[in-house]
C-alpha cells in the first residue's frame, strides 16, 4: 500500500472516481469516494483508495467520555447519535453498533424551540456521555456539538460563517448547535 493520510469517520468525502478507484471500506455515490468505516486512508500505487480499519481492543463506554457520532434520526424531543468512537481512542471502534440520545434540554445551555434548528440529518458532533445506561449524551459545552454538517438541500460541505453554516454550492444558510471545533479537521 502506498502513503496514508489520517483517520476517516463513515461519510468523510474522499475523492472522486476520477481521481481514484474504489476499493476497501469505500463506496461509490455518483462517482464520489466516500468511507464506509472508521479507518486510516491507503493509497495504492495504482491509485485504488482504501480505508483500513485501526481495530484495537474495544472501548467501554464511561460517563465524562467525549464521543464522535453521526445524527441518525431527529424526534421531536431527541435526536439519535450512531456514536463511532471515544475522544482519544479513535483508533479503536466500540465492540457494538452504539446509539445514544441528546434530548432537547441537553443540546446547549438556554432555551431550545426546535431540535431541528440544532442538529441536521447526517451531521457528525462531538457530545459528552452523560449516562452510560441510557446512553444519554449532551453537546452543552462550546467545544461539543456540530463539527461536520452538509446541505439539507444539495449535499454540499457546509462552511462556518461567524455562528451560521453557509453552503458554498448553493448559498443556502443554516443553523446548528456547532462546536468551536467546527471544520477544524479534530476532535
Amino acid at each position: 500500500m502506498g502513503r496514508n493520510k489520517g483517520i476517516v469517520v463513515p461519510g468523510d468525502f474522499l475523492g472522486t472516481t476520477e481521481e481514484f478507484t474504489s476499493g476497501m471500506g469505500v463506496y461509490d455515490e455518483e462517482g464520489n469516494l466516500y468511507a464506509s468505516q472508521i479507518g486510516e486512508i491507503s493509497i495504492s500505487d495504482k491509485r485504488v483508495i482504501n480505508v483500513l480499519p485501526v481495530v484495537e481492543t474495544p472501548p467501554i463506554l464511561e460517563e465524562g467520555d467525549v464521543v464522535l457520532g453521526r445524527i441518525e434520526d431527529i424526534k421531536d424531543t431527541v435526536a439519535i447519535v450512531s456514536i463511532a468512537c471515544v475522544k482519544g481512542k479513535e483508533k479503536r471502534e466500540i465492540a457494538a453498533p452504539t446509539q445514544g440520545i441528546i434530548h432537547i434540554s441537553n443540546i446547549k445551555k438556554g432555551y431550545v424551540s426546535e431540535l431541528k434548528q440544532e442538529f441536521g440529518y447526517l451531521d457528525v458532533i462531538k457530545a459528552k456521555v452523560l449516562d452510560v445506561k441510557t446512553l444519554r449524551l449532551s453537546t452543552e459545552e462550546r467545544d461539543l456539538g456540530v463539527i461536520k454538517a452538509i446541505c439539507m438541500k444539495c449535499k454540499g460541505d457546509l462552511e462556518r460563517k461567524g455562528n451560521v453554516l453557509r453552503c458554498e454550492r448553493c448559498k443556502r444558510v443554516e443553523t446548528r448547535k456547532i462546536s468551536e471545533d467546527y471544520g477544524k479537521g479534530m476532535i
